[in-house]
């Protein structure tokens, strides 16, 4: 596992833009591989997130605001669960924390402020 660590953190480090998805697909397969058996709470979301991550990286063009929003997804999901292994916490926190920062939080939707100031249902009359 810390081949593992080491090779996700270097590419964070050098700029996750510099790597190239199918690297990155490949990175997120190994992951996969060594979360299969890991029987904590909140790893089969990081799987899933991981899988989405994946598909979005093996696109001709992948939507770069999805891929961050699964990486600060990502990355909160794996500081949460570092206090839980049995093994590789620093590194986990570390990871977590690093996958954080190089993600960007969006919400599922953005609030439309102005489309709430004048909803367009119509009111039932009394």
């Amino acid at each position: 596992m810390a081949v593992k660590f080491a090779g996700t953190m270097n590419a964070i480090n050098r700029g996750l833009d510099e790597t190239k998805p199918d690297k990155g697909a490949h990175m997120v397969e190994d992951w996969e591989a060594a979360l299969a058996d890991l029987d904590l709470t909140g790893a089969k979301g990081i799987l899933r997130d991981l899988g989405s991550l994946r598909k979005q990286l093996e696109k001709d063009t992948p939507d770069a605001d999805r891929v961050h929003a699964l990486l600060h997804r990502l990355g909160v999901a794996t500081t949460k669960i570092a206090d839980k292994a049995d093994k590789s916490q620093d590194k986990l926190k570390a990871l977590g924390e690093a996958l954080t920062e190089a993600g960007e939080d969006q919400p599922d939707e953005d609030e439309d402020t102005e489309a709430a100031a004048a909803p367009k249902r119509a009111r039932k009359k009394g």
